[in-house]
């Protein structure tokens, strides 16, 4: 892990959240690799057509499907912040997602499928009647941000801080 006092952009992030963050400080071995990352993660995961409650739901199954510790920690909290239950996060854990609205049973289960098999014939229709296309690529693209956090951050064997 890079030591923030090593990298003013590092420094920078860990400034605004006031934590160390395990997850920057490893991306931060390669420093332009950290600074394109940061506004693409912002850019996928913020504000956007798709309701926040939404992408934390997908990022959460995504994480789950994965068994990414760090991730299912960190969007736990922010899912949290975004309106998700107690109860709809033992859901997501157990797969039981009848008490989620269709909408929302359709993005999570598209985001399983994709996260699986990296093919999602058997749920893309069933997004689509509740999505419009700019919101299906959003979705989309906070799944495969999702994948992508979830594979760096088991295969360096990050895990939360306690």
């Amino acid at each position: 892990m890079v030591d923030p006092r090593e990298n003013e952009f590092l420094a920078g992030l860990e400034s605004k959240t006031k934590r160390a963050n395990p997850f920057f400080r490893t991306m931060a071995n390669r420093p332009e690799v950290l600074q394109t990352f940061v506004p693409l993660y912002g850019a996928i995961v913020g504000p956007g057509t798709v309701e926040r409650r939404i992408k934390e739901l997908v990022y959460l199954a995504c994480s789950l499907a994965n068994q990414c510790t760090y991730c299912a920690a960190s969007h736990t909290a922010s899912g949290k912040r975004a309106g998700i239950t107690d109860g709809e996060l033992q859901a997501l854990q157990t797969e039981a997602d009848g008490g989620f609205t269709e909408a929302e049973q359709a993005a999570i289960r598209y985001a399983r499928e994709l996260t699986r098999t990296a093919n999602a014939a058997g749920t893309r229709e069933e997004l689509w009647r509740h999505f419009t296309g700019e919101q299906v690529v959003e979705i989309t693209l906070v799944l495969a941000m999702a994948n992508f956090t979830n594979r760096f951050n088991n295969g360096l064997m990050l895990q939360p801080e306690s």
